[in-house]
């Protein structure tokens, strides 16, 4: 690891401010992902400026129709969070199955959704849900913010604040894990609420993505009978020493359609 400058803002603003000043600067988050990739020399910043000390990126709440969580909130408290389990069952389950304890306790939602890892659970629930990322300066729809491998629509000084779920009508996450590192081999996060069915697949291509054809076909009827016969192209998807693109190109319409019947069983 090579040595950096590392700086603990008091506020936002001085956060903003230093991460304009030093182009090659980091932002810490839970360090879950950053600080493994520094180990390994992926990442070499010239300064880590630690949102830690940030409370107004950190905390659940209900707000009308929608619970918005800051960004420097850590997975085991959205998945704690009696408002969540309340009001999205889905995300608190999904943040639960995150990891292991220790990712869980350091990981944040700012940090996994500016990363962008390809199999990582939260951009699921993001774009599954039709969330809107806002940041110190915008407000970004989830349909716009995921372009790439661990490519988002963030600009280079530009910082999360929080995440603004629409609370569905019924909504379900589930994943075939890995089991060594418990990040998706295929991920599914089914949602039918005010933006009607989504469906967003993770760890299966580059970056998270949404299933239109199996949006469409639960749009017209929200049941796993809905998909029988749909499949999915396996052409733009990963394969790797864990699974082909033709296994996961197979699990998509499986999973999507278990998590169907678990929504309407909920």
């Amino acid at each position: 690891m090579k040595s950096f400058n590392y700086h603990r803002p008091a506020d936002l603003a001085d956060a903003a401010k230093w991460l304009a000043a030093h182009p090659e600067a980091r932002l810490l988050a839970g360090g879950q992902s950053l600080l493994p990739a520094m180990k390994l020399q992926l990442a070499a910043p010239s300064d880590l400026i630690d949102l830690g000390a940030l409370a107004a990126l950190k905390g659940i709440r209900v707000d009308g129709s929608q619970v918005v969580i800051g960004a420097m909130t850590p997975h085991a408290e959205v998945a704690a969070s009696a408002e969540v389990r309340r009001a999205i069952p889905a995300l608190a389950a999904l943040a639960d199955g995150i990891g292991d304890r220790q990712v869980r306790n350091r990981g944040t939602l700012g940090g996994s959704l500016a990363n962008n890892d390809p199999a990582a659970c939260y951009p699921a629930a993001v774009l599954g849900l039709g969330a809107v990322v806002r940041t110190d300066r915008r407000e970004i729809a989830a349909d716009d913010f995921f372009l790439g491998m661990y490519e988002t629509a963030l600009a280079p000084d530009e910082i999360i604040t929080a995440v603004a779920f629409p609370v569905p009508r019924r909504a379900t996450y589930l994943k075939f894990r890995q089991p060594a590192s418990r990040f998706a081999l295929v991920g599914v996060f089914v949602s039918d609420g005010p933006q009607g069915v989504r469906v967003a697949v993770t760890g299966a291509g580059p970056c998270v993505f949404r299933a239109s054809a199996l949006e469409a076909a639960l749009g017209k009827q929200f049941s796993a009978d809905a998909l029988r016969g749909i499949t999915v192209d396996p052409a733009e998807l990963n394969s790797d020493m864990h699974a082909s693109a033709d296994y996961r190109a197979h699990l998509i319409p499986v999973l999507t359609g278990r998590a169907v019947t678990a929504a309407l069983a909920a």
